[in-house]
């Protein structure tokens, strides 16, 4: 195994192992065992835990920015970008039968860590995700499609929230048939989208995710 794939099978790891639990029950022993490699191969890529769950951030979020520039890609419609969001997290973060959720918003939630250099990671992560949100928000204004909007900036985190809200509480009732319903209309009412353009297209992206191991 070269460097360079030692480094991305830490990472992938760290991801699987933090997606199916979390940050804090996570040890580098136990990372270091499902890679495969050895501590001392971990110790060269990375002084600690920490250090390695930022740099996953990084590496999480260049594999699915691929995904969203093109689910917000201006060659869509507004009304498109929005069904090719809904049409993403279904695609990602659920299955027939599982709920996925977010590696690092399930991390987030957990961790009860005060290491600065975590804390920061997850709200670049965040605040990465919200700004695409408002760029949704500003495009769906713009070409009339919204109620009146007095603070988009707001406007997006709360969306950011009530994604990752319906996550959460799918893990309580982990009933994938009530997160694809409730999504959707909840996104188009918090957004504000008139009632005559509810539902009126359809999602223009299908293909499925890219993926770190199938989503880890």
């Amino acid at each position: 195994m070269s460097v360079i794939e030692t480094r991305e099978r830490l990472l992938e790891t760290a991801l699987e192992l933090i997606w199916q639990s979390n940050y804090s029950s996570v040890g580098v022993n136990e990372i270091c065992k499902k890679a495969g490699v050895t501590k001392g191969a971990f110790y060269h890529h990375f002084s600690s835990k920490a250090n390695l769950f930022c740099d996953a951030t990084s590496y999480y979020w260049q594999v699915i920015k691929k995904d969203l520039d093109s689910i917000f890609s201006p060659v869509n419609t507004p009304l498109e970008q929005l069904e090719n969001l809904i049409q993403f997290l279904f695609n990602s973060k659920l299955s027939d039968d599982s709920i996925q959720g977010c590696p690092f918003f399930n991390a987030g939630a957990q961790i009860g860590t005060d290491d600065e250099k975590v804390i920061e990671a997850l709200k670049n992560l965040s605040q990465t995700a919200i700004t695409y949100n408002l760029a949704l928000i500003k495009a769906l204004n713009t070409g009339g499609y919204l109620d009146r909007v007095t603070d988009m900036e707001q406007q997006a985190r709360l969306m950011y929230h009530y994604i990752h809200g319906v996550m959460s509480y799918a893990y309580v009732r982990p009933d994938v048939s009530l997160v694809k319903r409730d999504m959707p209309e909840g996104l188009y009412r918090l957004l504000g989208v008139k009632p005559e353009f509810w539902f009126t297209t359809s999602p223009t992206w299908h293909e499925a995710p890219m993926s770190i191991k199938n989503q880890a």
